[in-house]
C-alpha cells in the first residue's frame, strides 16, 4: 500500500505543464521507468479505498464482539482512513485547480 504524496503529485503536474507550453514531447524511456501520472492517482485512490475497507471491517469485526479487536484499533483504522480520504480531496481540487488554470492559458 503506497501513500498519497501530494508535494511529488504537484510536482509532477508542474513539470508536464512546463513541458508542454514548451513543446516538448514526452518521452518514452521516461514513462517507461516511472509509472505515469494516471497510474499513480489511481493507486493512490485503491490505497485510500483499501484504507477504508480495513476501517469497515474493523468496525463491523468490533460491533460483531470479536475480542481481538479493541476499540483503539477501530478508532486508528477510522482515523487513518478520514486522512487518507481528507488528502486525496486536497489533491483532487489541486488537480482541478490546475486544469482550470491550463484551460485558462492562452496559445
Amino acid at each position: 500500500m503506497s501513500e498519497i504524496n501530494v508535494n511529488a503529485l504537484l510536482t509532477q503536474m508542474k513539470t508536464m505543464a512546463t513541458a508542454a507550453q514548451q513543446g516538448v514531447p514526452p518521452t518514452q524511456a521516461a514513462d517507461a521507468v516511472t509509472p505515469g501520472f494516471g497510474e499513480m492517482l489511481k493507486q493512490s485512490i485503491d490505497s485510500v479505498n483499501e484504507l477504508q475497507m480495513a476501517s469497515k471491517d474493523a468496525t463491523t469485526a468490533f460491533e460483531m464482539g470479536d475480542k481481538n479487536v479493541s476499540l483503539a484499533e477501530v478508532m486508528l483504522a477510522k482515523e487513518k482512513a478520514g486522512v487518507a480520504f481528507q488528502t486525496m480531496l486536497t489533491v483532487r481540487s489541486k488537480l482541478i485547480e490546475a486544469y482550470k488554470e491550463i484551460q485558462n492559458t492562452q496559445v
